[in-house]
Parts: structure tokens; sequence; C-alpha cells
């Protein structure tokens, strides 16, 4: 809560406002039964009509300041309410952007959207009504028992026993709830991760008639939440009724205590009536009071998941290291690298690579291929030996520096809902539209334009308008518009027939000052015209070289490339 109360200081004036006008039409609303009292025990008592209508004047006067006032506050409740769930939104997404591929592997995607959406909505209203209720409600609660005290003395015994039980209740119920609204939390992430991979696994899904398993799987999920709900439910829902149950015995014994007064004398019609408005107001308060019990408390637990999303991450600071000039290009040294929680994936990697020469990288599916790659650019950092880029380990560059020397065209091609100059620009921001078209052109994609007509094409949210091999051509595309000094191709033209494939790649490495190329496959053809091959087995290097090397030295290459060309026909040349 510490960090929403930094957030709310930026809205002292509304935080400030907001109660003050609430209290402001609280104090005339526990004038109105003092009011009725004099209306009563005066003006109807005596049948005086000016008085009366001067008395009902009045009313209708706090009434005006009362709706003014409540109106005012709600403006100033709901200005800061949704300026700190605004700040807090841009803070969060800014957070999620500075997130390493680790830290988004341990989050989670649907625990992020949840803190997103859900908490950041159920914070927005606790704020709210904090503002509008947590001083106006006790302010009336203890407000109406000293003005009952002013009335009858005996009477308001009643107030003095009934308010603490009341408070005993809620803050019990307050107590036992708070967690399990955090659990219930919790519960609603595992429903919306479970969701979400249905969601984009559905062709798979149906490919397999596996939907009354992805079925049953989402409705234990959902029963899990369902039972924790009903669970939490039942023990929030006993406030309204034992306050209730409560405040209605006390008006009972304040009605019989207050009759007994009336008829030895020593208590007037118009005060017991005010009596009774008060412990009205009592009721309706607690009512009130009750459900924002129970609404801080969600906002509570809320709070604490998006405190906790805050701390997530890891700090990766930056090595004090000096650059040392010597060194190849690229250099890999003894690197070893583990997922969390888990055992090595990649176990003492060492290679070079020198400006502008190719290196492939081929192996069976997951033999650690992409994690090789993903360590160059640093979206993940090596548990294990060290890298350098341009003789710098890569642990020393500062901010995004590093990041701008590559260009990655990952597995999934990924464009963005936009224009294919908008996609364009996200590889080079002040791109011009004859180096769009350039950088199209060498990824072999100038059909594309063709048939789409311009650069302003429309392409829809996740390029579902164009094919497959049309992605992933645009997303080389704008890897090399912004003319890298390392590109990392990872498996980027499995949706492209070989002679696109090698014509891809031909013109990449006739290119001016070529870029360090890394191309991941599991084509043997796409890789054996590198200068240089990784051969990757369950995480390791069985194998570095030149391709005719390769075939002779390493069984596990040697495996791949006959498995996907005949022995003594086609050698795959391109």
């Amino acid at each position: 809560m510490k960090r929403i109360f930094g957030y709310l200081a930026k809205y002292k004036k509304e935080s400030f406002l907001a109660p003050l006008f609430k209290m402001l039409e609280a104090t005339f609303e526990l004038l109105v039964p003092l009011v009725v009292k004099q209306l009563v025990d005066v003006g109807i008592k005596n049948a005086d009509k000016p008085y009366i209508l001067k008395m009902c004047g009045i009313l209708v006067l706090f009434c005006a300041i009362g709706f003014i006032s409540a109106s005012t506050a709600q403006y100033f409740s709901a200005k800061a309410a949704v300026g700190v769930a605004a700040d807090l939104r841009h803070d969060m997404f800014a957070k999620v952007q500075k997130f390493s591929h680790a830290d988004l592997d341990t989050v989670g995607i649907s625990n992020t959207l949840t803190r997103l959406t859900g908490d950041l909505n159920q914070v927005q209203t606790g704020i709210n009504m904090t503002l509008r209720l947590l001083l106006r409600s006790p302010f009336i609660v203890f407000g109406a028992m000293i003005l009952a005290f002013t009335i009858d003395v005996r009477c308001a015994l009643i107030f003095a026993v009934a308010i603490p039980l009341l408070l005993a209740v809620v803050f019990a119920i307050t107590l036992v709830t708070i967690p399990m609204f955090r659990k219930v939390q919790a519960k609603l992430s595992d429903v919306l991760k479970s969701t979400r991979g249905s969601l984009i696994g559905a062709r798979v899904i149906r490919a397999f008639c596996a939907e009354e398993r992805m079925t049953k799987e989402f409705d234990g999920e959902n029963d899990a939440l369902c039972a924790m709900q009903k669970r939490t439910a039942k023990i929030s829902v006993l406030l309204s009724p034992l306050t209730y149950l409560i405040i209605n015995f006390a008006i009972i014994v304040l009605i019989y205590t207050g009759a007994v007064r009336m008829e030895a004398g020593l208590l007037t019609q118009g005060a017991l009536l005010a009596l009774y408005d008060y412990m009205s107001q009592i009721l309706i308060e607690l009512i009130k009071f009750a459900n924002f019990v129970i609404t801080v408390t969600k906002s509570i637990a809320s709070a604490g998941r998006i405190d906790e999303f805050f701390g997530t991450g890891s700090e990766r600071g930056t090595l004090d290291a000096a650059r040392d000039a010597s060194k190849p290009y690229i250099c890999f040294d003894n690197v070893s690298f583990a997922y969390a929680g888990g055992g090595d994936v990649l176990q003492n990697i060492s290679f070079t690579a020198n400006r502008g020469e190719t290196v492939g990288v081929i192996g069976g599916t997951g033999s650690g291929k992409t994690t090789l790659v993903s360590l160059i650019p640093r979206f993940y950092d090596a548990t294990g030996g060290s890298i350098s880029v341009d003789g710098l380990d890569v642990r020393a560059y500062a901010g995004d520096d590093l990041q701008k020397k590559v260009g990655f065209v990952p597995q999934k091609a990924v464009l963005f809902r936009g224009s294919i100059r908008d996609n364009m620009h996200w590889g080079k921001a002040d791109a011009t539209d004859a180096e769009m078209i350039d950088a199209i052109t060498r990824a072999e994609g100038a059909d594309i334009l063709k048939a789409k007509g311009s650069l302003d094409a429309a392409v829809a949210e996740g390029g579902k308008n164009f094919s497959g091999g049309q992605r992933q051509r645009l997303t080389v595309a704008r890897a090399l518009v912004r003319k890298p000094d390392i590109l990392i191709l990872d498996d980027s033209a499995s949706a492209l027939d070989y002679a696109t494939d090698a014509r891809l790649r031909a013109t990449i490495r006739s290119t001016d000052n070529p870029p360090t190329t890394f191309i991941v496959s599991q084509r043997a053809a796409s890789v054996m015209h590198a200068d240089k091959i990784i051969v990757l087995d369950d995480g390791e290097a069985v194998g570095i070289g030149k391709h005719e090397e390769l075939l002779e030295t390493c069984p596990v290459y040697r495996e791949i490339y006959d498995s996907q060309f005949k022995k003594g026909g086609d050698d795959g040349e391109q």
C-alpha cells in the first residue's frame, strides 16, 4: 500500500478536498434529526405553521448543500482515483517493457494482464471509495452517538453498546477475508492462463480432437476458482446480516426504552424521533461501510499483487569492463546457460565469429539453438562463461546499445497492426521509403509490394492478411532496414521454399559491409554454405566447422544431412 500512497501524493489537493466535502455533507446530515426534533416538539406540537415552514425550508437548504457537497466530493475522489490508476498503468507498462526474457518467463503473460486490468481497476475503485467513505462513515456513526447523548443519556447508552459490537464484527471479517481475496485473485490468473493457452493453441487442439480434454482442464481451474470465491463470499456476506441484526435489535431496545421514558415524561416525541433517525443513519452508514470494507479488502489484496509485480524482475547491472580489441568480433568463451528452476540448456559452448561471417546453427528440436542466439543480444544472461561482442563483454554495454547492433528475426513472424510502412519503422524509426523498399526487395519481398500496392497497404493484427511466407519475409526486411552489424535469423525461413531461401541468403551475403549473420535452422541446405556451422545436440556443441568438414567428422550433422538429401543424388546446392 505504501506504493499506492506514493502515487496518491501527486493528488494531494483532490485527496484533501474529496473527504472535506464529504465531511461537510455528513455534518448537515447529522443536523437534520435535530431540526426534525424542533419541528415536532415546537412546530407541530404548537400548530405553529410559520415555524413549520421555516424548519422545512432549513431541511431543503440542508438537502441542497448536501447534494452539492456530495457531487463535488465525488468529482475530486474520481479525479484522484483515475489519475492514480493512469499513472500506475503507465509505470506498469514501462516496467513490462524493461523485463528481460527471463523476467517474462517468470512473471507470465496471464499474471501480467491480470495485474494491468483486474487488479488495477480494483485499486482504482478502492481509492475512490476510500476518499468518499473512510472518514464519512465513522464521522456519522460517532457523531450520531455523541449527538444522541445531548438528547438523552440513557437512550444514548444503547448506541455506546451497539457501535463497538458492530466495529468488532467489521474488523473480524476484514482480517479473515483479506488473505482469501488475495488467493482468489491468484486463482483468477490461473484461469486466464488456461484460457490464453486454449485460445493460442485452438487450431492444434482441434487438429488433435482434444476439445474435451481442454474443456475438462478449464472446468477444473474454473471450479477451483468458483469454490474459492464461494468460501470467501460465505464469510464476507455475513457482514451485512450481522450489522442488520445488531442495529435492528438496538432499534427495538431504543424504541422500548424511549416509549417508557416518554410515558414517564422524561423524553419528548421529537427527541425519540431524532434518536430513531440517528440509529437509522448509523444503520445506513454501516451498511455502506460494510460494502466499503469488502471493496477495500479486495483493493488491498490487488495492491499487494501490484507491489509484487513492481518487485519482480532482475535488475541487470552493467559490468565494469574494458574493450579488448584483440578478441574476434563475437566470442563465446565456455558459455553455459540454464533457465530458472531447470538444468543446463547449453553446456560449455565456445566459438568465435568475425565481422561479415555467416554462422549456421543446426540441431534437433530442443537442442538449444534459439537459446544460443538469444544470448548474443542479451535477452538472457549466460549462467556460466562469458560472451563478448566487438571486444566488449555483453554485460558491459549500457542501455540498449547492444540491441541496436542486432537485427533479430524470431521463429514466429510477428507483424503489428497498421501498415507495411509502420512495421518497417519498428526496425528503423526514421527509415526513408527508399530504404524500406530496398530492405523489402533484399528480403525477397518485392512481389508483396507489387501485390499489395504500396508501403501503406494495411496489415491486420498479427499479419493475418498475409501468408506465412510473406510474414517471414517482411520480418526479415524489418531487421534489414536498420542495417544491423549482427543479423540473427532464428529459423525465419521455415515457410519459404528452398529457392527463395537460397536467394535471400545470397542477397544478404552480397550486400556492402554484410552483417555478421547467424542462421538458425533445421535445414542443412540453409546452413551448408555458412563460413562456420555449429552443430548442437542436447545443449552441447558436438561439431563446429564447415559443411565438408562436418560431413566427415560429425555424426550428428551427417545424420541430419542424410535424412534430408539422398546419398549420391542432390547435394543440396542451391
